[in-house]
């Protein structure tokens, strides 16, 4: 986790620092305000990642001595060929081509995404590929 601390606090100083500098340059309240607030939420998940960085144990990428294969695991797992994405893409086309050709069209494409995104979620609990 040192990695991402550091990259965190750094964008923390570097927004911070610019802040006042874009204030002073551009007198404009929104922007400034932007990059404070960046700045702050740079702060709050660097010090996110410091407080969990000190409560696990170190990962490989943190060992100076660890070896590629310290970093192998498993890496999850990854369903076979499915036609469920396809259907959920018919879905968003349909749902987009609704405001231009006719609002039915939309009604359409939501009833299709129900139907899609059901038989995505439950593919593995029926069929060949049932648990």
């Amino acid at each position: 986790m040192k990695v991402e601390r550091w990259v965190f606090t750094g964008l923390a100083i570097f927004l911070l620092v610019m802040t006042p500098i874009y204030w002073l340059s551009a007198h404009e309240i929104a922007g400034a305000l932007a990059l404070g607030l960046a700045g702050l939420m740079s702060v709050m998940i660097a010090g996110y990642v410091l407080a969990v960085g000190r409560r696990i144990d170190a990962r490989p990428e943190d060992d100076k001595e660890a070896e590629v294969i310290d970093g192998a695991g498993t890496l999850g797992f990854f369903p076979p060929t499915s036609i469920w994405p396809f259907w959920c893409g018919v879905t968003v086309a349909l749902i987009c081509l609704g405001p231009p050709f006719g609002w039915w069209l939309s009604v359409l494409g939501v009833a299709v995404g129900i139907w899609a995104v059901s038989g995505w979620a439950f593919q593995f609990y029926r069929g060949e590929y049932a648990h």
